[in-house]
């Protein structure tokens, strides 16, 4: 498959495919090993986190000199750091009408649950991708 996609699709299918496989075990281990997936909680979903920042580096790293990547994967790490900050942010103000718990949204704010589920981050990232094209659009 690898050879049939376009380049910049590689690291979508890289992570769908992976996703994919991690939410099968998930499920598996919530289904057949509930103690052993309460106990892991939200480390087996951040597995695709990781994928994906791996993914990342490893095209860079395959096509350029090792300083480059290194400048490279600290800048991708910072900037993958910024943006699940900037996600999970957002997802908590909208699931629970505050962050740290101090109240940002009025008293009669309804949560939304879907934010509290992965759902939500798809959702969240989706509207600010839609967002970061709405101003890129605009400034030209």
């Amino acid at each position: 498959m690898r050879n049939l996609l376009k380049p910049h699709l590689r690291i979508l299918m890289f992570t769908l495919t992976i996703s994919t496989f991690v939410t099968i075990a998930d499920l598996f281990l919530r289904a057949f090993q509930p103690r052993m997936s309460e106990i892991l909680g939200p480390y087996v979903p951040l597995i695709i986190v990781n994928c994906i920042i791996i993914c990342r580096a490893e095209a860079c790293a395959s096509k350029n000199p090792l300083l480059t990547s290194i400048i490279d994967a600290l800048g991708m790490g910072a900037g993958f750091t910024l943006t699940l900050c900037v996600l999970a942010a957002i997802r908590e103000i909208l699931s629970t009408g505050a962050i740290w718990e101090i109240a940002i949204l009025p008293p009669g704010f309804v949560p939304w649950a879907a934010m509290r589920m992965p759902v939500g981050a798809f959702i969240t990232l989706g509207l600010l991708l839609g967002l970061v094209n709405l101003v890129t659009k605009r400034k030209a």
